[in-house]
């Protein structure tokens, strides 16, 4: 879900982050190494949540009338009010990660053009956000808070998740941010969530139904995009603090694995940026692979249980 830019206006303290370059590396194959600054943590705080991105009209308008995704995954077109922003977002839905795609066109300003997207990674326990927070200072960064509403359409608004960035109101193409839903949204009965499973369970399970379980989707278990160094190297403090095993690649990219997702992140131009691949579990094992054309998008579903969404740029 895109924030509204003009409501996070606070001035943030960055320190200084440089994507480590190992060399280049031929044919495009990128090597992998350890950070070094990797943090020591007891358990992981934060979890990839979503991914949106802006796809070309031609995928935007195949991908919502596919009736193979409505079979696909819990699947929904919506139009979404928060934070003094409309948006209409097309939605596969897991057990507790999701996907949102956008048309050009669809988002306001700059995040309204191909290839703009955004990340957020979530806690799963009431209070793990303040933790991070804490784990950013360390590293020498000031994360810029905001808080995120929720309008049902009647006009009254909820809270509906905190989150923190590393950086003010500017970036080239790709918005990172960590989030923590809040007790209010789960209390509130419009938001139709689940009861807690343990005390201070704010999670992605809670959050999203369990419509998934008559679909063959149960959940993203890769994401790979591109995105300029700029933003990259906002997003990096967020996955160290959070927990996750970050490694450098010798292109100037990084991966990030940690609870079940594996997050590839690529250094690119911003005419490169974007959506590329989604990798995903079924809750089942399928005897032979299905191929999906979705606009300028395949869909390869099975065998096995598993399935691959691969985006190509428009010509």
């Amino acid at each position: 879900m895109p924030i509204n830019r003009t409501l996070r206006t606070i001035t943030v303290l960055t320190a200084a982050f440089t994507v480590a370059l190992t060399g280049a590396v031929a044919g495009g194959a990128s090597a992998a190494t350890a950070d070094e600054a990797q943090p020591k943590t007891d358990r992981q705080l934060l979890f990839y949540n979503h991914a949106y991105s802006v796809v070309d009209k031609e995928t935007a308008d195949a991908v919502e009338n596919s009736a193979y995704l409505k079979k696909f995954a819990n699947f929904e077109v919506r139009t979404a009010t928060g934070g003094g922003m409309t948006w209409k977002g097309r939605y596969l839905k897991g057990r507790e990660t999701y996907l949102e795609l956008f048309s050009v066109g669809d988002l306001p300003g700059q995040d309204a053009e191909f290839g703009s997207a955004g990340m957020g990674v979530s806690t799963e326990r009431a209070g793990d956000l303040a933790t991070v927070t804490e784990r950013l200072k360390a590293q020498g960064i000031t994360p810029a808070p905001y808080r995120q509403t929720r309008d049902f359409g009647d006009g009254v608004k909820v809270p509906w998740f905190d989150t923190i960035r590393t950086f003010s109101d500017q970036y080239e193409a790709f918005d990172p941010w960590a989030m923590e839903y809040l007790p209010e949204y789960f209390a509130d009965p419009r938001s139709k969530t689940e009861p807690e499973s343990f005390p201070g369970d704010v999670g992605r399970e809670r959050y999203l139904p369990d419509d998934y379980r008559d679909r063959l989707m149960r959940d993203i278990t890769a994401v790979r995009m591109g995105v300029p160094a700029r933003d990259l190297a906002t997003m990096v403090p967020l996955l160290r603090a959070g927990g996750f095993a970050v490694q450098t690649l010798a292109n100037g990219g990084v991966v990030a694995t940690g609870g079940g997702t594996r997050i590839h992140l690529d250094s690119v131009p911003r005419e490169q940026a974007g959506l590329k691949r989604v990798d995903f579990v079924l809750n089942k094992s399928l005897a032979y692979m299905t191929e999906e054309k979705i606009g300028r998008s395949t869909l390869a579903v099975g065998p096995g249980a598993r399935a691959v969404w691969t985006f190509d740029a428009p010509q």
